[in-house]
């Protein structure tokens, strides 16, 4: 396993694997997955049919089928995909998500693409068993508790941080966000803002320490 430039993880794929590709295999799983997530940008998760991927990839159903098997299979990669994407970003990417801003609006940014990847995924997470005990077992969770343990300690919360780390990102995890939006009827944007509110406001409580 390898590691960014401040000793975070990076993690193996949540299905648990990856077979090489042929180089056409790949160019199609590319398309078919870009497809799949701007289904999810413009018109939500629920969009995402194996019909609908194949119209917006151009090409028949039977290549989505023989690719992923079902819409389980497509929502399983495509949820690969995106952790690939956010740890990519805050490993590497620009600003504020990734290396050089000040840590707080780093973690910041970290909160908002995780909450919006949660919500885009939710019932694959919820079906993958991401709400129980032994997810913080799994290299995603380890490399998402480094990076947001590294970020911590930048704003001074000292070493012994495991469960503020945990406190942090509870309302990030995939039971949380499915109670916040179908239990007490909030949507991204109003989880988002009070997750913000949050941890603006423990950070900002360091001061009185």
């Amino acid at each position: 396993m390898s590691t960014g430039p401040n000793g975070d993880l990076i993690p193996l794929r949540l299905s648990g694997g990856g077979e090489t590709e042929r180089a056409d295999a790949a160019r199609n799983r590319r398309l078919l997955l870009a497809a799949a997530k701007n289904l999810i940008d413009t018109q939500g998760a629920a969009a995402v049919t194996m019909d609908a991927v194949a119209r917006e990839a151009g090409v028949g159903k039977g290549t989505v089928f023989r690719r992923f098997g079902s819409r389980t299979g497509l929502m399983i990669a495509l949820l690969d995909h995106s952790e690939a994407e956010i740890q990519r970003a805050y490993l590497f990417g620009p600003e504020p998500l990734g290396p050089g801003a000040p840590p707080l609006d780093r973690l910041l940014a970290y909160g908002r693409a995780r909450l919006k990847l949660t919500v885009d995924h939710l019932d694959v997470l919820i079906e993958a068993g991401s709400t129980a005990a032994d997810f913080m077992n799994h290299p995603v969770w380890a490399a998402s508790n480094r990076h947001v343990q590294i970020l911590l300690r930048q704003l001074g919360f000292g070493d012994r941080i495991d469960v503020v780390s945990i406190a942090v990102q509870a309302p990030l995890s995939a039971d949380s966000v499915k109670y916040f939006r179908d239990g007490v009827g909030l949507d991204l944007e109003t989880i988002t803002a009070q997750w913000e509110q949050m941890v603006s406001t423990l950070v900002a409580g360091l001061d009185g320490r």
